[in-house]
């Protein structure tokens, strides 16, 4: 793969070339710079015809896809609702193989660190030669940064992956989607069957939008499946297979609460910048997601909540036990859920009438007519290194190894009124506030807080900078600038070496709005 040798310096100085291969390279210019065009919304789907009586089960995988008319070079993709339970892309993929299909572009909402079968062994035999997701760590993203694929591999976040698709850079010619429960039509959730995942939202614009679609089930319901969140009218075939997942894996280990003593003090403050702002009163919104840090910080938050007797109108996002024990108790109206992280919120969707599973696109798509995010007054997220310019690193650890993905995380700091990036300032010998991130991931101009266990740094370039530096100064919370954690961090790990790279682009890093805002290129061995 050839890239060019005349490069772009970007809005937070990243150096990235002007071509890579056949991508040409759109630079990031800002997080609100980039105006969506008037062009219609594209899709793949078709149009169908079905008369009583018509069937649209298959007898296996193979013959699903072989219905479908994959051919080489194609795209498929998958979502990533049951985790590392996840046991359809390996029975898709090995269907696919022992077809003999090739050089497919492997495009999943994000990838899961599946082992057996490897992912990487599509990849090394042909079957995959491109991949296109929102993270890609395990042992596939190790081998994506030692120089697997010859072709970058292209990361989005979740509200730049339905963007894509809509605007045609992305086109799936067939949309695998699993589903805990189906009927034989094609009506599809993942609310209810052995092995639930909850909200299906990942899936719904591949769904809407594929060429092709097969739902996948372990759990056939008579007509019609109720609830039915992937509708009949979209689907082609269906599929039985034996499993569809793990049960052990599927909604458990994404969401646990710390018991580190460092960490609940993060968590804590996090708490606490949220109700110590103005925009903390009767019916404000929050995001908290799944970390470790974030579960301790929605505990603490429905503390806060219950002693200032104020109430949320909706929680976003990802959905865990504790936000659903918020809504419970009355603490949250409406919670707008788009993935479940756990076996109790995968199951609260059906039982619960104020749990609403949504679509990704309403959630984080920033080129819509209006996303949810665009209603949310505070998102907390987590990160793996933050810089002196507030710029956040959520992709690549301290020696280069994909260590996340993108995720939602700069959809949220965007589209929140007041973000907040949580993280210690060191993890073992590494230090998480630096002076330059390896990886941009989210901008810095979107940051308005960073919390660690030595105090609050906020952004003083943040639009609400002022309100919020007022109100925290007024609960007498710790403010500390970023340089001071940054140089705290420094030392006590010392100076880290850096990461020494080659030339070759093996990760295009997408913004949400479909400029690049950073490359990763190939770790020197």
């Amino acid at each position: 793969m050839e890239q060019s040798r005349e490069t772009y310096i970007n809005a937070v100085g990243r150096e990235i070339p002007k071509q890579i291969g056949n991508y040409v390279v759109k630079p990031y210019t800002g997080a609100y710079t980039t105006v969506p065009s008037d062009a219609p919304v594209h899709t793949l789907r078709t149009a169908g015809k079905h008369v009583s009586g018509d069937c649209k089960m298959a007898e296996n995988l193979k013959d699903a896809i072989v219905k479908t008319g994959l051919k080489d070079g194609m795209t498929i993709s998958f979502h990533h609702s049951f985790r590392e339970g996840d046991e359809i892309i390996g029975q898709v993929l090995t269907a696919i193989r022992e077809l003999g299909i090739k050089r497919l572009r492997f495009a999943p909402s994000a990838v899961v660190n599946i082992k057996n079968p490897s992912i990487v062994d599509f990849v090394k035999d042909g079957t995959i030669d491109r991949i296109e997701a929102s993270g890609i760590r395990g042992e596939l993203g190790d081998a994506v940064l030692d120089g697997l694929t010859e072709k970058p591999v292209i990361l989005r976040t979740h509200g730049s992956r339905p963007r894509a698709i809509e605007a045609g850079e992305l086109q799936i010619d067939v949309a695998f989607i699993g589903a805990s429960a189906a009927d034989e039509y094609g009506n599809a959730t993942g609310q209810i069957g052995p092995n639930a995942c909850g909200s299906l939202g990942y899936s719904f614009v591949d769904a809407m939008n594929a060429r092709r679609v097969v739902v996948i089930t372990d759990y056939l319901v008579d007509y019609p499946c109720c609830p039915a969140s992937i509708s009949q009218q979209y689907v082609d075939y269906v599929v039985k297979v034996d499993r569809i997942g793990d049960p052990d894996k599927i909604g458990k280990g994404a969401a646990r609460m710390t018991k580190n003593p460092r960490d609940l003090l993060i968590a804590e403050r996090a708490a606490d910048v949220m109700a110590a702002s103005r925009m903390f009163k009767e019916n404000f919104s929050f995001q908290t997601g799944a970390g470790a840090i974030s579960i301790a910080c929605t505990n603490y938050l429905a503390d806060r909540m219950e002693e200032k007797g104020v109430k949320a109108s909706f929680a976003l996002g990802g959905m865990t036990a504790a936000i659903v024990d918020m809504y419970k108790k009355g603490l949250v109206r409406v919670l707008e859920c788009s993935q479940s992280f756990d076996a109790v919120a995968a199951r609260a969707i059906a039982e619960e009438p104020g749990i609403v599973e949504i679509d990704n696109a309403v959630y984080s798509n920033p080129f819509t007519k209006g996303s949810m995010l665009d209603k949310l007054n505070f998102g907390v997220l987590g990160a793996l290194e933050v810089d002196t310019d507030f710029n956040v690193n959520i992709l690549t650890g301290s020696s280069g190894e994909m260590m996340g993905g993108l995720g939602g995380g700069p959809d949220v700091a965007a589209g929140s009124d007041i973000s907040i990036v949580c993280l210690p300032v060191v993890r073992g010998r590494t230090p998480s506030i630096t002076k330059k991130v390896f990886t941009c991931c989210t901008p810095g101009e979107t940051v308005a807080a960073v919390v660690t266990e030595a105090g609050i740094a906020l952004n003083p370039k943040h639009k609400y900078y002022a309100d919020l530096k007022e109100d925290l100064e007024n609960a007498n919370l710790k403010l500390v600038n970023i340089e001071y954690l940054q140089q705290l961090a420094e030392s006590l790990t010392g100076v880290p070496k850096p990461i020494e790279t080659t030339d070759r682009v093996v990760c295009i890093v997408e913004y949400r709005d479909g400029t690049v805002i950073d490359v990763i290129k190939e770790i020197k061995k």
